[in-house]
């Protein structure tokens, strides 16, 4: 146990003084939950908040920087918060609960109806909000906040944690400005330079924001000028060109590792519980069904919500509902054969899978045009089936399940298992993304950290060993099992699209021309 188990757990007197201050912030916030009215509502908000992140940075500071740079496993299978233990449990349950109210229960937080003023905890939110937009607060700007603070505060710890990285380091710092300026400020700006448009995170990309061709919306951005227009037309060019161009360059990182908020809620926040994900096959098997699934539902429920009010007026929308089915079945087409065309070898037996996905889809949208009325599809009406769709991916899997579960199934649940932008940026990178990391198996001594350490669920290690390159539609190029490797065996690289997939031959007799292969390299 001397060699298995860390000799001091245990948290210092200043740790333990950094929890107390944090505890308090926290305290205040409860308090304002439970309708406690402050007397001055802007200095205890103020209070609160620097309770919170001061706390975090003095426990930060005790934590690491007394200690040498280099990652350490730091006890985490010892520790009952990071090893599914009672305090494991009873975090997940608190986050569980939190988003269940704030999804579904937001009088719960205080939120006034019908032009009434907010009370509790939102109203304590009301003097920041109105200091930036100049509107009460609501509970999404009471979670934005929160949210945004958690990446930043979480942030900086994970910051002093990987200080011994560049990669780390450049890449938290690209998370936490793009959660503050592009998620949380320039809405708000965007609301008291027009307040016409709607909530709008521009580093949201569909199907991340399902919500944006809704009709409400569409119709809000073409009667707000030519700025509502822009705004459009960059949310249809980030999913044609923009995502694309950015996959095969830098891989599904560009995104899932250096912008996403979910994904920096993950790595920061959720850094604690990342070796806590499912490294078995069973697990990778659900994962590749599970998300590709809800990338079908997706695709179908996007075409349905913007079929459904195409035609209801001819002089808005020019385009009909049969040429667009007839767009979206061409565009899957075009897709499909190229892939089948360029791409079969390499994807293997999932070729199959992809191929009964196409025709499912496809058939589908048939359907939808042989079946559907004015206000139906099929035999639903259209709102419910749109509210059924924001409610199952918007709120359910993306909030309840994929934060309130870090606990208990690691950090990334949401984006291995639900994210369908994580699916479509994963197919991408599989199949024509420069990206890769590159292993070096002679160097590997088999310490199962990378393993350990992959969110993903990935077995870095099982590649480590043979050599190979690490293209896995999963993979988000987060790098810390190359941070996590005391040998080097990893790299994160951009490289030709040639050999990407098995670039290391091992050498048997006569198997490989050895010649040829280093003329080649």
């Amino acid at each position: 146990m001397s060699l298995a188990k860390p000799d001091a757990l245990d948290i210092s007197i200043k740790q333990k003084t950094a929890i107390g201050l944090g505890v308090v912030g926290l305290l205040i916030l409860i308090l304002a939950l439970f309708n406690l009215q402050f007397p001055n509502v802007s200095v205890w908000l103020g209070l609160s908040l620097t309770l919170i992140v001061l706390g975090t940075i003095i426990f930060s500071h005790d934590a690491y920087l007394t200690k040498e740079k280099g990652i350490k496993n730091h006890g985490v299978w010892f520790k009952s918060i990071s090893s599914r233990g009672v305090l494991g449990w009873i975090t997940g349950v608190a986050l569980t609960a939190f988003y269940i109210v704030l999804y579904f229960y937001e009088g719960l937080l205080g939120a006034g109806t019908d032009g009434a003023e907010n009370t509790g905890l939102i109203a304590l939110f009301d003097p920041l909000s109105q200091w930036l937009s100049g509107r009460p607060a609501s509970q999404w700007f009471v979670y934005g906040t929160l949210y945004t603070v958690a990446i930043l505060v979480f942030g900086y710890k994970f910051l002093l944690k990987y200080r011994h990285n560049r990669y780390e380091q450049i890449r938290t710092v690209s998370v936490m400005f793009f959660q503050l300026a592009f998620a949380f400020l320039i809405p708000e700006f965007m609301y008291v330079m027009n307040s016409d448009l709607p909530y709008y995170d521009l580093k949201n990309i569909w199907p991340l924001n399902y919500y944006n061709f809704e009709q409400y919306r569409i119709d809000a951005f073409i009667n707000a000028g030519s700025i509502g227009m822009a705004m459009l037309v960059f949310g249809i060019l980030s999913v044609f060109v923009i995502t694309p161009i950015l996959t095969y360059k830098y891989g599904k990182r560009w995104y899932c590792s250096w912008v996403c908020g979910c994904g920096g809620l993950a790595e920061t926040a959720g850094d604690p519980f990342r070796h806590l994900s499912d490294k078995s096959q069973f697990a990778w098997k659900v994962e590749r069904w599970v998300i590709h699934s809800v990338l079908v539902f997706v695709v179908l429920m996007t075409t349905a919500v913007i079929y459904t009010y195409l035609g209801y007026d001819p002089e808005k929308y020019w385009l009909t509902r049969e040429v667009f089915l007839i767009l979206i079945v061409g565009f899957l087409t075009l897709i499909f054969a190229l892939t089948m065309l360029f791409k079969r070898h390499e994807l293997g037996k999932d070729a199959t899978y992809g191929a009964i996905g196409y025709f499912v889809i496809i058939l589908i949208l048939i359907g939808m045009h042989l079946f559907s009325s004015e206000t139906k599809l099929f035999l639903f009406e259209a709102e419910t089936l749109r509210v059924t769709y924001g409610f199952l991916i918007g709120a359910v899997f993306s909030g309840v399940i994929g934060t309130g579960f870090y606990p208990i199934f690691g950090n990334r649940v949401w984006c291995r298992f639900g994210c369908p932008m994580a699916a479509i940026l994963g197919f991408q990178q599989r199949l024509f993304s420069k990206f890769r990391i590159t292993t070096n198996g002679g160097q590997c001594i088999s310490c199962g950290n990378c393993s350990t350490y992959c969110e993903m669920g990935i077995d870095v290690r099982a590649y480590a060993q043979k050599g190979e390159n690490i293209v896995r539609s999963s993979c988000v190029g987060c790098g810390i099992c190359s941070a996590v490797c005391p040998r080097g065996v990893l790299k994160l690289e951009n490289d030709r699209m040639k050999g990407r997939i098995n670039p290391t031959e091992i050498l048997l007799g006569n198997d490989v021309d050895l010649m040829d292969l280093v003329n080649q390299k």
